[in-house]
């Protein structure tokens, strides 16, 4: 029994693992296909703001949603990321750059850490903090949502290197060095001041020591001078958590360039390709410089801050006003499809934004239950079941393993 049991697991197995190398069945339902796969890949997506979203709701007084149960709003809740397949999302510790200015980075980053991780607390069942690519692993095997922590601006480090460890400790495994302001660590794609002239010489101390400590660099929201920086001073690979190209959005800096792209894939890192429509599309983006620009003139013609209820009344009236003109999936498997022609397929990846990009997700990948729908047009595009694998989980695992190994090696040393 005991023999005829073993060989029944090695040839289910090996009917599991078969479809992984070959190419779609153009006769399968790609739809139907790509739920089946879903559930059976590991799903890593390199951005989700929804602890940003929580922090938003109690600053505003509001109730605070259970994203561990389902919730009316936002991207995320466990219902749906179950539903959608994800295994492993990168919480966003985010700070807005004028924290820095306020002194208040490090203060709001503990903030968000200790509501995820009570959120983690409340919910043990089905989400659990992953420190590793092992623990993403083995918390995906078990059936439970693997959440990690990466860490949205780097100003929280506040000058002193010491914070990164910190952080580390407390389970942040990615920082992007700057977001929508030049600081104290690296330039932004936003501003256009280039303080630093790339990274500053802090920037590049600190980037060592995420190397040491096996920490991802995370060249998203990076003007193109510090990523340029970035590249040559960082001993391990590095990942772009949420950008799309910029090939489709000319002129958009905070998108990589098709150079920008093949460094990541020479340097063995990874492009997770942002889901917001005015990362995709060259109309959506120019209809969304427009709205800022008709929101900015609102709000100095009315001597009010832009963050005003009067200014939120008018930016929803323009929106009703100006029909938005959405991406759709395919334009997300655009993206994929040119980073994989610049580099390659081991070299790129999902990272949504979801709740970070609102209303701006494209038709057909609107909250965390559809990554199928993305799955199956890649489907019938013709990438192989290996292809996907790699895509939705696998490109990123294997990044965060010569991450840990580097830092492995740094201790030998």
């Amino acid at each position: 029994m005991r023999i005829s049991a073993l060989l029944l697991s090695l040839a289910l197995v090996a009917c599991n693992a078969a479809p992984a190398d070959r190419p779609a069945d153009p006769s399968t339902d790609p739809n139907a296909r790509a739920r089946e796969l879903a559930q059976r890949f590991v799903i890593v997506d390199g951005h989700v703001d929804v602890p940003y979203r929580l922090h938003a709701q109690k600053e505003k007084g509001e109730p605070v949603d259970d994203v561990g149960l389902a919730t009316e709003g936002g991207d995320f809740d466990v219902p749906r990321a179950k539903a959608g397949g994800l295994d492993a999302p990168f919480f966003s510790i985010y700070t807005p750059a004028e924290d820095e200015e306020q002194g208040t980075s490090k203060q709001v980053a503990e903030e968000l850490i200790d509501s995820c991780d009570a959120l983690l607390a409340r919910h043990p069942e089905s989400l659990e903090l992953a420190r590793t690519a092992a623990d993403v692993r083995r918390i995906a095997h078990a059936g439970k949502i693997a959440v990690l922590y990466g860490m949205e601006n780097g100003s929280p480090v506040e000058g002193k290197l010491e914070n990164v460890d910190h952080f580390f400790t407390r389970g942040v495994r990615y920082i992007t060095l700057a977001h929508g302001k030049d600081n104290h660590l690296s330039d932004s794609s936003y501003d256009t001041r280039h303080t630093n002239g790339g990274l500053s010489p802090f920037g590049i101390e600190v980037v060592a020591r995420m190397n040491e400590l096996g920490i991802l660099v995370d060249v998203s929201h990076l003007s193109d001078e510090a990523f340029a920086d970035v590249l040559e001073h960082t001993r391990a690979p590095v990942i772009a958590s949420h950008s799309s190209l910029r090939h489709f959005v000319p002129g958009f800096e905070r998108n990589l360039s098709d150079d920008m792209v093949r460094a990541v894939g020479k340097n063995g890192g990874v492009v997770q390709i942002n889901f917001g429509s005015t990362f995709l599309t060259k109309a959506a983006n120019e209809y969304g410089m427009e709205r800022q620009k008709a929101i900015a003139a609102f709000a100095e013609e009315k001597g009010l801050a832009e963050d005003a209820p009067e200014v939120e009344a008018f930016a929803d009236a323009w929106g009703a006003e100006h029909a938005f003109p959405r991406a759709d999936v395919k334009d997300v498997a655009d993206h994929i499809d040119r980073v994989v022609e610049l580099a390659g397929v081991e070299h790129v990846g999902f990272g949504s934004d979801f709740d970070g990009v609102g209303p701006s997700l494209p038709t057909g990948l609107e909250d965390v239950s559809k990554y199928p729908n993305l799955l199956a047009e890649l489907l019938r595009r013709g990438y192989s079941e290996r292809d996907l694998e790699k895509i939705c989980g696998e490109n990123v695992l294997r990044v965060m393993e010569r991450v840990e190994a580097v830092a492995r090696e740094s201790r030998r040393h």
